[in-house]
């Protein structure tokens, strides 16, 4: 396991975020002394579909897709996150499983606040809770529209929307342009919802285009608004 310093939550750079920017000093102090913090490598679990919520995750370091199982032994991904994302407070409100897994897309440092003190700062904090209540809702209506985009788009202006999601995911404000990633041609079917090959084909169109460059997993984007007009061709 790769040595690691255990981020702080008063001094956490992600400590802005909607949900812990609602917190109180005292808060984010007994949070801090209350979690715990792990380093994951690129393709492990974070936790699985089906076990039971036990606590909310907060990425620190790193980028992490939350996906479920779908038939034929595939994975469609329904989620990407990166540092200063939050993930499992669906299943903790609902008090059920987990719905989807989480796993990293690259070497990833994920703080774990337990149960117990998720569900005290939601009791004794109505910010909090109001913003819990704004990410869900939030976390819903995109939720619907990539059904819908799942069942009405052709997979060309899917696929050209998903390479625009992963580029405002996770381009940082300070990254050099164009934007560039790496990328298996699996995540990307699977963000899609559609076959590895199509995949392959697609992005060959898209280079020869001048849309996107790629060497081997690695995709760098130059013509955003082109991806754009073809993304929202049948909005």
């Amino acid at each position: 396991m790769q040595r690691f310093t255990k981020p702080e939550c008063q001094t956490c750079p992600h400590r802005k975020n909607p949900l812990m920017s609602c917190c109180s000093p005292e808060e984010l102090e007994f949070t801090s002394s209350n979690k715990t913090t792990h380093y994951y490598q690129k393709g492990q679990y974070i936790y699985q579909e089906g076990n039971h919520a036990m606590g909310l995750f907060c990425i620190s370091q790193g980028k992490i897709k939350l996906s479920k199982a779908a038939g034929d032994n595939k994975e469609q991904i329904v989620h990407l996150l990166r540092e200063g994302g939050v993930m499992g407070y669906r299943a903790l409100l609902a008090g059920s499983r987990y719905t989807h897994s989480a796993v990293a897309l690259e070497d990833c440092v994920v703080c774990f606040m337990p149960r117990p003190d998720f569900l005290r700062l939601v009791q004794a904090n109505q910010q909090f809770s109001m913003s819990l209540m704004q990410l869900l809702a939030q976390t819903l209506g995109l939720a619907e529209e990539r059904m819908m985009h799942l069942a009405y788009k052709p997979v060309r202006e899917r696929l050209a929307g998903a390479l625009l999601l992963v580029q405002q995911t996770f381009q940082r404000d300070d990254d050099a342009l164009p934007f560039r990633i790496a990328l298996g041609r699996e995540d990307l079917a699977a963000l899609v919802g559609t076959a590895k090959e199509t995949v392959s084909r697609l992005l060959s169109e898209f280079k020869d285009a001048g849309m996107i460059a790629t060497r081997g997993s690695q995709i760098t984007i130059l013509k955003p608004m082109r991806l754009q007009e073809l993304a929202t061709m049948y909005d």
